[in-house]
């Protein structure tokens, strides 16, 4: 045993020393036989192994300069160079027969540590040796084989070496030289392969930069999963340092949401993806963006920010889950746009101006001023229309009895601009969008529909988005949701109109047309209803 065992160590100090650790790998599962038992099996997470008793085979090693590497296996000299496929049905037998297993004769007493050195995980002087055989499956199918080096799992991750060490306790009595594992239902073997190759790479932090921030994350996870600590710590550097797209910032909460890592740069990395402040303090927030682009000056930076903001707040936005837009925020700064708009109207018609109205007279013109505020009004009405809180808003405009007076003394060329608030409204009511009891569009429509008709011809000139034919089918549906007695009144104002003015009125005939077979072709049927 000794001359075999001294001839066995001499033959492989001649061979030379490896410059990095090498491993093998294989994407077929080895066949069961006599000569090749099953391996012993864990999960990933948690690591469980099987213990199965192995009867005494001869051990497999390899040098890093080897061309076969016993079973149907492939053989990687470096990551990303690989060797081909050896044919189990054209090997060549061995030349001189392979030594005992030394755990063959290992007592009872043997320690882990004796019984590695044993196996020639000592990488010394007498190079690599491959003494591992772990069995990789894949989860949704596919298998990986990997030929590794046993000094190395043991150094690098807590849970191979907790597995070997069960390996050797359950096959103190015998046993080929291979320490055999199996890692069943893993997610995904490519990644599962580079996370134990970074364990034999001499600079782990290149390797990680040159993978990308969505696969380190991958190989976080199966680090942290093999409680690989020092992939585990450079992953968690580099992905910390790098900018994140969204879909790697949910892949970061999901995987950070499974584990937990003690570390500075882990605190770093969940400050970037939780938000300490409450949901108060992000209604405040929003108020107060609200606030800003509503009072400001620059027309470009207004219009770019209202539509950040808008789709910030819509409710289809992934910024709003659980977080309720406050309507009074909004309703409060409506107010302040709408006592603006007084003041400028009042200014308009030669009334006495308010003091921010003479503040702003130097600044710009009054039409561009009237126009600013109804942009304003009309952007809060469409966030309020997007989360469905807009009654309020339109019992508001219904109220404003002041701004009404002001229309009629106002030039047309000016309180034009207010009406096109009302065809925000109306356009929303005619299409569905906003719901509104009886009384709310009885007291809109005395208020704001003669107006509109008087406006009509300037909104028509001069648009501003404003679709006309949109406009004029939902007045005349608006009408109709009216009791028949108070669409009498307001159909007839529109034909009186419409008679006088032609083009520069809108054209309501279908809506009429409905009104008039609602009111008199079935009559009959309306008398029947109201006398019982």
């Amino acid at each position: 045993m000794s001359s075999t065992t001294s001839s066995s160590h001499h033959r492989r100090r001649r061979e030379p020393p490896s410059r990095r650790l090498s491993w093998c790998c294989s994407f077929t599962t080895p066949p069961h036989s006599p000569d090749y038992p099953p391996s012993t099996s864990f999960s990933p997470s948690p690591f469980h192994p099987k213990k199965t008793e192995l009867p005494p085979k001869s051990p497999i090693t390899a040098s890093p300069n080897s061309s076969r590497i016993g079973l149907v296996t492939r053989r990687i000299l470096s990551p990303g160079r690989v060797s081909p496929i050896d044919d189990v049905t054209t090997r060549q037998p061995m030349t001189s027969p392979p030594p005992p297993s030394p755990l063959s004769k290992t007592p009872k007493t043997t320690s882990f540590k004796e019984a590695l050195d044993k196996n020639g995980s000592d990488l010394g002087e007498v190079g690599v040796v491959f003494d591992v055989r772990m069995s990789v499956k894949g989860k949704s199918g596919g298998s990986l084989v990997l030929e590794l080096n046993s000094g190395v799992l043991v150094a690098n991750s807590t849970v191979f070496e907790d597995l070997i060490a069960k390996y050797i306790e359950s096959n103190v009595g015998g046993g080929d030289g291979l320490f055999r594992i199996e890692v069943p239902e893993v997610e995904n073997l490519s990644v599962f392969r580079e996370t134990i190759e970074l364990m034999f790479e001499e600079d782990i932090a290149k390797k990680v930069v040159n993978v990308g921030v969505y696969r380190a994350i991958d190989v976080l996870e199966v680090a942290a999963g093999i409680k690989f600590n020092r992939g585990v710590s450079f992953c968690l550097k580099y992905i910390e340092a790098m900018p994140w797209t969204e879909d790697e910032e949910e892949k970061l909460k999901i995987l950070f949401s499974k584990y937990k890592f003690d570390d500075a740069i882990t605190k770093a990395i969940c400050a970037r993806l939780y938000a300490l402040d409450s949901a108060e303090s992000q209604q405040n927030l929003t108020k107060q963006l609200v606030w800003s682009i509503t009072t400001s000056s620059d027309n470009n930076a207004r219009n770019e920010l209202k539509a950040l903001v808008r789709g910030l707040l819509s409710q289809s936005s992934i910024y709003v889950k659980n977080h309720d837009l406050n309507r009074e925020d909004i309703l409060a700064v409506c107010h302040s746009c709408l006592n603006t708009l007084i003041d400028l109207l009042r200014e308009a018609a030669g009334v006495e101006p308010s003091r921010t109205s003479v503040k702003k007279v130097k600044e710009k013109p009054l039409v561009e001023r009237m126009s600013n505020q109804v942009d304003n009004l009309n952007w809060l009405l469409e966030i309020l229309l997007d989360h469905q809180v807009a009654e309020d808003f339109v019992s508001m405009w219904a109220k404003q009895k002041e701004l009404l007076k002001l229309h009629e003394n106002t030039s047309p060329m000016i309180r034009y601009e207010v009406s096109r608030v009302s065809a925000v409204i109306f356009i929303a009511m005619g299409s569905r969008k906003l719901h509104c009891k009886s009384e709310e569009r009885s007291k809109l429509l005395k208020s704001w529909f003669r107006p509109m008709l008087m406006d009509y011809g300037w909104l028509q000139r001069c648009k501003k988005g404003l679709d006309i034919k949109a406009l004029e089918e939902a007045m005349g549906q608006t009408l109709l949701t009216l009791p028949l007695k108070e669409q009498h009144t307001l159909f007839m104002d529109w034909f009186n109109c419409f008679s006088k003015s032609g083009t520069e009125c809108p054209n309501l005939g279908k809506a009429f047309q409905i009104w008039w077979r609602r009111s008199f072709l079935r009559g009959s049927e309306t008398i029947s209803i109201e006398s019982r």
